[in-house]
């Protein structure tokens, strides 16, 4: 086996939740020392004895004193108050890489590190993580949206290369909106996926994963072989049952009561209305079949 490459760069992490450990621990791979990690909870130990053997526990303080790059990979709303202590605690270096990986950031939060002089990045992989090995792999070819300065983004870019990442431009002003749309995408799904469940669980009949498994993960890649300028097509109740199918449904889901399926009725009207309008858009519906349906969708 080849050995690895003299190490480049001395990283830090602070936060080793399911994140932060996955990264240090592929940026090791290629030849970087991961200097010291944070660790505030058994899992998290758990997590650096398993992903990064051999890897101090330190407080942050000392990790930031030690370190060329730091990861700071807590959660979003702790990221500002980690990185304005230490900045009270006058840690942050000048020259420094401070890199956080929140998709919903850019690099406001770390504002107390550049006024110190570090160089502020941010870096999202855009997959879910378990915090294991598994996801190490996973970095291969995932992309990863980079908010930088101009001058370093190049540093930003090669970073998430060193990762096995593929790299995307995301402006400051448009990380909102980006991560606006991969929680719409991906928890929001999860959301609708449970009530999915909840109305056959509430129906009486089981085994949702083994009936709903296959229409939902076709239906997904039907949706995503979408090309980016293409018409969204969204498939029944609008097309091709339209308005009929839709009351057939509200009509069940109100029988069923808030006992049984909660807010779920609420869900299927205003996601059956905005398919509708999508539908009437794109010409896969009349416009009098949208406007029953907007009807019918109506709180």
């Amino acid at each position: 086996m080849t050995p690895p490459p003299a190490a480049r760069l001395g990283v830090g992490v602070i936060g080793a939740g399911r994140v932060g450990p996955v990264l240090a621990n592929s940026l090791r791979a290629v030849g970087h020392a991961v200097v010291g990690v944070t660790s505030t909870s058994p899992s998290s130990q758990e997590r650096v004895e398993v992903l990064l053997p051999g890897v101090p526990v330190l407080d942050a303080d000392e990790i930031v004193r030690r370190a060329e790059v730091i990861l700071v990979t807590v959660p979003d709303t702790e990221i500002a108050p980690v990185v304005e202590g230490l900045a009270r605690l006058g840690c942050w270096q000048s020259g420094q890489l401070v890199i956080h990986t929140s998709g919903l950031h850019a690099l406001d939060v770390l504002e107390p590190a550049r006024a110190a002089g570090a160089i502020p990045l941010a870096i999202h992989p855009a997959m879910a993580f378990t915090g294991t090995s598994v996801d190490v792999a996973r970095l291969q070819g995932c992309p990863f949206a980079v908010t930088a300065p101009g001058p370093v983004l190049p540093i930003a870019q090669a970073l998430v290369v060193e990762l096995g990442g593929e790299p995307f431009v995301v402006p400051p002003a448009d990380r909102a909106a980006y991560h606006a749309a991969l929680t719409h995408g991906a928890n929001h799904l999860a959301t609708v996926v449970a009530q999915a469940r909840q109305i056959l669980a509430a129906s009486g009949i089981a085994g949702a994963s083994r009936l709903l498994g296959p229409l939902l993960t076709a239906a997904l890649d039907s949706a995503l072989d979408i090309p980016d300028d293409g018409d969204a097509h969204p498939g029944g109740p609008v097309v091709p049952g339209g308005a009929e199918t839709v009351r057939a449904h509200l009509e069940a889901l109100d029988e069923l009561g808030p006992s049984g399926v909660g807010e779920v009725a609420a869900t299927y009207r205003h996601l059956a209305a905005a398919s509708a309008r999508q539908a009437a858009a794109s010409g896969r519906i009349t416009e009098d079949v949208g406007e029953e349906i907007a009807r019918l969708t109506e709180e």
